[in-house]
């Protein structure tokens, strides 16, 4: 694959993110915005990142579990996502590199 196509690939990806994400705001406009509503939209990222983070784990080796511990722990630490996140990759790619990937 040329660097072009690789350009041009990333950029498909990006317009389709783009997409997605304009589409879904577009689209909740038209949903009338009660509790439990509200509280679904809240909670749905949580719930996406769950959705990945598991499989990966129990897929990874003892680096995953690492990761998402003091990711856990960042979080209840810190009591915010993004950063607690930036730890457990920390922690992964620490423990990669000091004990060896498993």
């Amino acid at each position: 694959m040329s660097t072009t196509d690789a350009l041009l690939v990333v950029f498909a990806m990006a317009l389709v993110t783009y997409g997605t994400r304009a589409g879904g705001i577009f689209a909740v406009g038209f949903v009338p915005m009660s509790a439990r509503v509200e509280a679904f939209l809240r909670y749905l990222a949580g719930s996406v990142l769950v959705a990945l983070v598991v499989p990966a784990t129990v897929r990874g080796g003892t680096e995953a579990y690492v990761a998402v511990g003091v990711a856990i722990l960042g979080t209840l630490v810190l009591r915010k996502a993004l950063p607690a996140i930036a730890l457990g990759i920390l922690a992964a790619a620490l423990w990669r590199a000091y004990m060896g990937a498993t």
